[in-house]
């Protein structure tokens, strides 16, 4: 076992692009599961970007991660909460959610639990 481990994104395992190039999610699996950096667009939106891709009315996927720059809102399924992740914020996000790009900065996250299955079309 390898006590220190460091690797980069810029040299990720993969790299999913999103539609429109609005953005993509790059990946580095590890043994503890896989880790996404996913860098959005001004412009992008879950329901236009990444439904496509994900064949879901809501984005499905359970995050938890850090805000490194831009800012993202996101509003739960059913008209319910809603809220913005700014750069600098740890967040935590259930399944069932849109969200999209506040501004013109391009609004890059880290995520630790919920990119392994991101922006994977169903059956693949």
């Amino acid at each position: 076992m390898t006590a220190i481990v460091s690797r980069s994104f810029d040299s990720a395992d993969e790299t999913r692009p999103f539609e429109d190039g609005k953005g993509r999610l790059d990946l580095l699996n590890t043994d503890k599961g896989a880790v996404g950096r996913a860098v959005f667009e001004p412009g992008w939106r879950w329901t236009e970007h990444v439904k496509p891709i994900a064949g879901t009315d809501s984005c499905q996927a359970h995050h938890v991660g850090y805000v490194v720059s831009g800012r993202l809102h996101v509003v739960m399924d059913g008209g319910g909460e809603e809220g913005d992740l700014n750069a600098g914020d740890f967040y935590e996000v259930q399944p069932g959610h849109d969200a999209w790009v506040v501004g013109e900065e391009p609004c890059e996250l880290l995520d630790w639990m919920g990119f392994g299955a991101y922006a994977v079309p169903p059956n693949s």
